[in-house]
């Protein structure tokens, strides 16, 4: 028998290239960017003043009420019912369509803006203040927009800072909005979207800077409590970034409420006050060993006092126990000399 030797064919099977998964994080980012979010830029609609159209609409409701009246009194009693009825007919729809025009007719005060759709096409919006008249068939998406500085005072949160502490911290930020077509079509809320990210921000800001100088460096290490301006500053500029896709502006952001979270707060404060303290204590001694070496110049630069080592030694060390103790001091009265020459 003869014995065959054959390798079976290696079969081709198709490599399915990855699949892009993109995470919560690259999702954000990306909304942010304005990659996912189909960006509506505002456009400014101009329309007409709204007196001409006023007095437009009232001469025609008047010719009207007259053609009206003039069919039910003179008309019907002459007999010609069928012009009688053509003009009451005319007058029905005449008010119907003038009361369709008078949904034309916008009002608006200082700071304020009207949104307007055209069968779900944002056409524009109408920001200046005064009295308009635009295409009745123009809708409004929301009632008016304000445009005025909105305070934020969101609650308190615990964050932690540079260093793992955790801490208490609350801010106030003032904003408003200027774009209003951003506002409304790119967001779901934006009064809701920027406490959000006002809130994001904020636990961004205080992982970057310590509670405290922990150094002690006399301000040159920066902290959230002894550099607050530059921490507003940053605190502004990282929540601008991520609120502009709402067409937000963010005027001003201050640090309203700053303190260490209860569970470390007393441990805090025994090493502020133990801080405190030495840097008293060293203003003390710095100011005592001045007085001092003033009063031994002194004393030597006149001839009626001559101080020997020991004397001088002594000197010193009474006068430092004076001024650098925090109690009364006890003098005691020498009826001798205490001293001995020939050191």
């Amino acid at each position: 028998m003869k014995s065959t030797n054959s390798s079976p064919k290696a079969k081709h099977i198709p490599v399915e290239e990855p699949k892009v998964v993109m995470d919560k994080k690259t999702i954000k980012d990306e909304a942010n960017n304005g990659n996912l979010v189909k960006n509506i830029n505002e456009k400014k609609i101009t329309a007409i003043g709204g007196g001409w159209a006023l007095f437009i609409v009232l001469t025609l409701w008047l010719l009207a009420g007259a053609f009206f009246i003039l069919s039910l009194a003179v008309l019907f009693p002459l007999g010609n019912y069928g012009l009688g009825f053509t003009g009451v007919a005319t007058m029905i729809i005449l008010t119907v369509v003038l009361a369709f025009s008078s949904r034309g007719f916008k009002l608006l005060q200082p700071n304020e803006a009207h949104i307007l759709m055209f069968f779900g096409k944002y056409v524009g919006t109408l920001s200046r203040p005064g009295f308009y008249y635009v295409n009745p068939f123009y809708g409004t998406y929301t009632s008016k927009l304000s445009l005025k500085a909105i305070t934020l005072n969101n609650q308190i949160q615990k964050v932690n800072d540079e260093i793992g502490n955790p801490i208490e911290i609350g801010v106030i930020v003032i904003w408003k909005v200027v774009d209003t077509a951003k506002a409304v079509f790119n967001v779901e809320n934006y009064a809701q979207y920027v406490s959000t990210q006002t809130d994001a921000s904020i636990r961004q800001v205080a992982r970057q800077y310590p509670y405290d100088d922990v150094n002690d460096n006399d301000g040159v290490e920066k902290s959230l409590r002894g550099s607050s301006n530059e921490v507003c500053d940053q605190l502004r500029k990282d929540l601008q970034s991520r609120v502009i896709l709402a067409g937000v502006e963010i005027l001003e952001a201050r640090i309203a409420h700053l303190a260490y979270a209860p569970e470390i707060a007393t441990v805090m404060l025994q090493r502020q006050q133990a801080s405190a303290v030495i840097q008293a204590r060293g203003k003390i001694v710095e100011g005592a060993v001045g007085m001092v070496k003033m009063a031994i110049d002194k004393l030597e630069k006149s001839s009626t006092v001559k101080l020997s080592n020991l004397e001088r030694a002594q000197l010193v060390s009474n006068l430092l126990v004076v001024l650098v103790s925090n109690k009364d001091a006890q003098p005691v009265i020498n009826n001798g000399s205490s001293y001995r020459d020939g050191e």
